[in-house]
């Protein structure tokens, strides 16, 4: 199949991605909120569109391919959620502002999808990174348009991912009737220390693992026994009890164990940048000579045009820009504000472009779903404070507003996290089914826009509800 084998980027393919992107970014917020974990919203949008969009006349696996690439901004920045209720705890924010919410979230997520642009070559067309969940989305869609097709395997495979999708959703209703538990927690003794063990189960985690594969599956259970076998003793046995059991364990492991996980992952994604760094800058060289490379009619790999980048981002700095000087005089920084606004911008770039190869890359080898999204969010506010503390601080009580300053920040730098790390992988499913990656970005960019949209009424309501 070719790209010229039927439409791809369609009005009914935007406009059902779009539709899509309001509940799973809902969704995706709630559950986030009460449970820590976020979904990838690819795959379900992948199945959806398949059953609407084949009642049309002409419908093919690209169009379908708009569609879940739209959707999977609702899992993407839905992930937010992890930073910016921060703003509401320490008190700078009573509700969610929703232009504030809304800019913050769309300059952000338009970064994000940008700076994954040069990666997509070295990440995903000249790298061997599994891209689990890219994979398995260019599966569901070849297994629809078989299905059309009349591919007695194609429909057996189709069949099997409805029938998941009904056991996945009726093991969630026995357990919110509370006829089954869906985790268990406990703390004990361990020499002179203390541990602890908490999981939880769903078919969605295992169908996640499923997707992740033996190997990588075995590095997490290596990390969790590190943690919880190694450092949690160790730590709880140099500090004295105080308290209860289970709050000492847990405030050992979340106050120290998860910082030391997050400064290994650091390390790691650093050395990984590092060594990417070749492949990566061949990459800009490759989108900069695109035009003249290209083949006539060619549209596999022709990214959006780098004149239109350069003035989408500087678009978008420019509003993280305004959203920071703005935030921080109405945080009384005085002076400091304009200062602030113009120290965010290598910041933002250069911090957000780190972050951005950071998650691409994690999640071409554990999948978006997998991603330890939460871990950047604590490496991008610690560097964000001791930025701003170095730069701005020594005023004694003065300084206390820098702290809702750097969260500020840090939401604009989640948000370029949250969008790369879904981006690469559709952009893998895309080059599997034999999109054009260009007509990806613009259904990335709607996407961003859609969900920026929908966050900040469900924050809201959400926090009239339930509180932070």
């Amino acid at each position: 199949m070719t790209p010229s084998d039927g439409k791809e980027l369609t009005w009914r393919g935007i406009a059902l991605g779009v539709a899509l992107t309001v509940p799973f970014t809902a969704a995706n917020i709630y559950l986030g909120l009460k449970v820590g974990l976020t979904f990838a919203t690819s795959i379900p949008a992948a199945v959806i569109s398949m059953a609407l969009l084949g009642l049309f006349r002409g419908s093919n696996v690209r169009e379908n391919n708009i569609v879940q690439t739209v959707c999977s901004a609702a899992g993407t920045l839905g992930s937010i959620i992890f930073v910016l209720p921060g703003l509401v705890i320490v008190g700078y924010w009573t509700g969610f502002p929703f232009w504030a919410s809304f800019l913050l979230c769309a300059s952000g997520g338009v970064l994000g999808v940008l700076f994954t642009i040069p990666l997509r070559r070295a990440l995903v067309t000249h790298s061997d990174l599994p891209y689990p969940e890219g994979v398995a989305g260019a599966e569901v869609l070849r297994v629809g348009s078989d299905t059309r097709a009349r591919n007695p395997e194609a429909r057996e495979g189709l069949t099997a991912v409805i029938y998941g999708s009904l056991a996945s959703a009726g093991l969630a209703v026995v357990i919110a009737m509370r006829l089954a538990l869906d985790g268990a927690a406990g703390f004990f003794r361990l020499g002179g220390g203390a541990s602890g063990y908490s999981f939880s189960f769903s078919l969605a985690l295992l169908g996640a693992g499923h997707l992740v594969g033996i190997s990588v599956g075995t590095a997490m259970i290596l990390g969790i026994v590190i943690a919880w076998g190694g450092a949690v003793p160790i730590l709880t046995a140099m500090t004295p009890l105080h308290g209860d059991l289970g709050s000492f364990v847990i405030g050992i492991w979340r106050n120290q164990v998860r910082f030391i996980g997050a400064g290994a992952m650091a390390v790691a994604a650093i050395w990984s940048l590092v060594r990417m760094m070749g492949p990566i800058l061949a990459g800009l060289s490759e989108m900069v000579s695109a035009r003249a490379l290209m083949k006539p009619g060619d549209q596999t790999d022709r990214d959006i045009p780098l004149n239109i980048i350069i003035a989408l981002a500087g678009a978008a700095t420019l509003v993280t820009t305004w959203l920071v000087w703005r935030f921080s005089a109405d945080a009384a920084l005085g002076d400091r504000a304009i200062l602030i606004a113009v120290f965010s911008i290598p910041l933002i770039l250069g911090g957000g472009f780190l972050i951005a190869a950071i998650c691409g890359y994690m999640a071409g080898l554990i999948g978006s779903s997998n991603s330890p999204i939460s871990g950047v969010g604590i490496l991008a506010v610690v560097g964000t404070a001791v930025c701003l503390a170095i730069f701005f601080g020594g005023h004694g009580a003065g300084d206390e507003p820098l702290v809702a300053v750097a969260l500020f920040i840090t939401a604009i730098l989640f948000a370029v996290a949250c969008s790369s790390n879904d981006n690469l992988q559709d952009l893998k499913t895309g080059q599997l089914v034999g999109a054009a990656p260009w007509r990806q970005q613009v259904a990335l960019l709607v996407g961003v826009a859609a969900a920026s949209l929908t966050i900040p009424f469900v924050l809201n309501l959400l926090a009239q509800a339930y509180g932070f």
